[in-house]
This record gives structure tokens, C-alpha cells and sequence, in this order.
């Protein structure tokens, strides 16, 4: 299943995308865990923000 999506992302509009990764500390338990997604270029500043 992985290597269909990585497949999907070779396409030539997807040179746009990146992955980002950040690190989000929860507030029951206090611990950190990472948050992933693939999002546009434009868009990289709004995922931080959140």
C-alpha cells in the first residue's frame, strides 16, 4: 500500500507538495507526539499555525 502512495506522488503537479511533520504536546497526559501530513507549498505556513 505504501508504494502506491509514494507512486501517486512522482506525478509532474505534485512537485508542489511536501510533507510536514510537527510536534504537538497533549494536554492529558503530557506527552508529544507527531502530527504528519502532505500538503501544497502555499499551505505549509497554515499547518504551523494550527
Amino acid at each position: 500500500m505504501a508504494k502506491k502512495v509514494v507512486a501517486s506522488l512522482k506525478k509532474a503537479d505534485s512537485r508542489n507538495l511536501v510533507k510536514v511533520v510537527k510536534m504537538v504536546k497533549s494536554e492529558k497526559s503530557g506527552s508529544y507526539t507527531f502530527k504528519e501530513d502532505i500538503v501544497s507549498k502555499e499551505f505549509t505556513d497554515n499547518f504551523f499555525k494550527k
